[in-house]
């Protein structure tokens, strides 16, 4: 399994940052591929100061070795291996009107001194973070995903959007990251499930990507936009910061298991603001936002 889904991780960070190479005419991805010690590696593709995104990384990962002992009292096992893998993008668009985006796709095992597995599971989603509500566009995102999600299950886009909404909160500002999307983790074999019916979800999952996020991306890219709409859009990424430094379980695993600390803070927007105790005008589209994210409610 973990061959199956490091070989469809590899081929979907091609589809991916082609595809964003393509909308962007004018920066590239680069790639840089980097070892780690203790076992295993990756390959980092990010793309800065394009005419469309002004910073953005799609990430692929395949780590292994002993589970650190952070992680052993984590999942309460004593002295494991591990293997995991995953893709783990977010963009940053220039416009203040074109949303960021983030999506992961990830897969674990941990085995014996036999080199049995123990345990595997699969988790991931894919989320949108706005500067500016078009509703249309969070619409548009949902639909995506409830298409993904429908094929394999009826319940699924209802569970998993939920779970999205819970996770990607800021529980010091009392308000959602973004507009969310899908969150699931632990996905396992069980009565219902085997493990190749957890693949073929995730993957369908990951297959939608591109669909979701591209049309909204080329419709927002070339939308004017005022020195007002770029403070506001660095105020929110900054909030955007706040939740992935705090709360993030996967910049958290990434720092205790010793990870490449460039690919695991490559989620970090190249301009910020934090201003002291700011708020947006009554009425104005920024308070719209702003209400939306205190209140989080169903799209479709």
């Amino acid at each position: 399994m973990k061959d199956q889904f490091y070989s469809y991780i590899l081929a979907l960070q091609n589809r991916i940052t082609q595809a964003l190479d393509d909308v962007d005419g004018k920066a590239k991805f680069k790639q840089d591929i980097w070892k780690r010690k203790e076992g295993g590696g990756g390959q980092s593709r990010i793309i800065e100061n394009g005419a469309v995104i002004e910073k953005g990384g799609v990430n692929i990962s395949a780590v292994h070795g002993v589970l650190p002992r952070s992680m052993q009292a984590y999942f309460k096992v004593g002295e494991v291996d591990f293997f995991a893998c995953g893709l783990s993008l977010v963009i940053h668009p220039k416009n203040p009107m074109a949303p960021t985006v983030h999506a992961n796709y990830r897969y674990f095992e941990m085995y014996d001194d036999k080199g049995i597995i123990l345990d595997q599971w699969f988790g991931g989603g894919q989320d949108l973070t706005p500067y500016y509500l078009f509703e249309e566009d969070v619409v548009h995102f949902h639909q995506q995903c409830k298409r993904a999600c429908d094929k394999y299950h009826p319940d699924f886009y209802k569970e998993f959007k939920d779970n999205c909404d819970r996770y990607f909160y800021n529980k010091h500002r009392n308000e959602s990251r973004g507009v969310g999307g899908l969150f699931f983790d632990y996905l396992k074999a069980n009565k219902e499930f085997n493990i190749q019916d957890r693949f073929d979800f995730v993957t369908g999952v990951g297959d939608v990507f591109l669909d979701s996020y591209m049309p909204i991306l080329n419709k927002r890219k070339d939308q004017l936009y005022s020195k007002l709409n770029r403070n506001w859009q660095e105020i929110r990424r900054g909030r955007y910061v706040e939740f992935n430094l705090i709360h993030d379980k996967g910049t958290l695993f990434g720092l205790k298991t010793n990870g490449r600390i460039e690919s695991i803070l490559m989620s970090l927007p190249p301009y910020v603001q934090w201003r002291y105790n700011h708020e947006p005008a009554q009425e104005s589209e920024e308070f719209k936002l702003i209400t939306i994210l205190k209140n989080p409610r169903e799209w479709i």
